[in-house]
């Protein structure tokens, strides 16, 4: 058995190493709340709120011909898929600068109430597509009004005395 001589410092990590670890888990893995997209697929920016009645979803689908965007709900699930093209009206090497991007998007959420997807409307302006989903009647919320006692009671001793 050979005995070696600790030495602490061959165990710490160097500057650069804490630095590409840093790099690596703020920017290249891509963060547990980030949705996943399919190979080649681009993002779709989804905003999703409900109100007393409806769960509303925008999309901002900029440069997409409402008639290019597929919508379906099935059950709990909303999907929503297009594609944007590019037109080829500039050779590839004129180009300084070329940020926005092309291809198909597709984006499946699961809604956090059930719809009347039958019901369900959608309207596009501006590049940005709404959809409200009305609620099925069981989720949607239900008033009760609270009787005083007394009421209660000669409504029954009112009951007994006609029946």
């Amino acid at each position: 058995m050979t005995m070696m001589r600790w030495d602490p410092f061959k165990e710490m990590m160097s500057l650069r190493q804490a630095m590409d670890r840093l790099f690596e888990d703020s920017f290249v893995r891509r963060p547990h709340w980030w949705p996943a997209l399919a190979e080649g697929a681009l993002p779709l920016s989804l905003e999703m709120y409900q109100t007393a009645s409806d769960v509303v979803v925008k999309a901002a689908v900029p440069g997409v011909k409402p008639e290019e965007v597929d919508i379906s709900i099935t059950g709990d699930t909303l999907t929503i898929k297009g594609e944007r093209k590019e037109e080829k009206e500039v050779k590839e090497e004129n180009y300084f600068l070329k940020e926005h991007v092309y291809g198909s998007y597709n984006r499946t959420i699961i809604l956090p109430a059930p719809v009347q997807a039958d019901k369900a409307e959608a309207v596009f302006e501006n590049g940005i597509l709404t959809l409200t989903l009305p609620k099925k009647e069981e989720v949607k919320p239900k008033q009760v009004k609270i009787k005083p006692k007394a009421s209660i009671e000669g409504a029954k001793a009112e009951k007994k005395t006609k029946g």
